[in-house]
């Protein structure tokens, strides 16, 4: 039987696991990359860690599958992040040299370490909540990840989260058609990566 519930710390592992099965555009990217912790540690952990309370997580009988984090004001949660985060990663984790274009997918990730990418100021100032959802496929087409969303919009609205944005990589098609089933609209940001469509909406309605 499958069900959503608040993250606990036994979770951990299982989200790192979950960021690395989903993150190649949503796709396994375990080939990608020799250190399996390197996308949880920007993707899942510090809200895990830090951010408990707006967590949740979809559990199935062979375990925790699914999860959805995220912030209510991102500006402080980068902030946050800068405080009480990245140092630590930093110092375990090298800042790459070389030419960006030689670097592996771990030396990519270890470049966002040491550099995070911060969400245009027009997104983060309009839409000030962010989200991040992920599921293994054993639990994608089922409806689980409007379930899983709703439940976590419930929250941040419960925080007084009036509007939620989320970054998308262009190249997940599936997820793009995802969070515009959701009411997600797209969103004009002033700068940022080019590869990462943001998309909003508010928490109710």
């Amino acid at each position: 039987m499958m069900r959503i519930r608040p993250v606990r710390d036994a979770d951990l592992d299982a989200l790192y696991a979950i960021s690395l099965a989903t993150g190649s555009a949503g796709a396994d990217a375990g080939h990608l990359y020799q250190d399996d912790r390197l996308l949880g540690h920007i993707y899942s952990a510090p809200y895990a860690r830090l951010a408990p309370d707006l967590a949740l997580v979809v559990e199935d009988e062979a375990g925790v599958a699914g999860f959805a984090v995220g912030a209510i004001d991102t500006e402080d949660w980068e902030a946050r992040l800068d405080r009480e985060w990245w140092s630590d990663l930093r110092r375990r984790y090298p800042d790459p040299t070389g030419a960006p274009g030689d670097w592996t997918a771990d030396q990519r990730r270890c470049a966002m370490i040491h550099h995070p990418e911060r969400t245009p100021t027009n997104i983060a100032q309009d839409y000030p909540a962010h989200i991040h959802l992920n599921l293994l496929p054993r639990l994608q087409q089922q409806g689980l990840g409007t379930r899983l969303l709703q439940a976590w919009l419930e929250l941040a609205h419960e925080r007084c989260a009036r509007a939620v944005h989320v970054g998308v990589n262009r190249a997940n098609a599936r997820a793009l058609e995802f969070w515009a089933r959701q009411s997600f609209q797209p969103l004009q940001a002033n700068g940022g990566a080019a590869r990462t469509a943001w998309l909003g909406r508010l928490t109710v309605g």
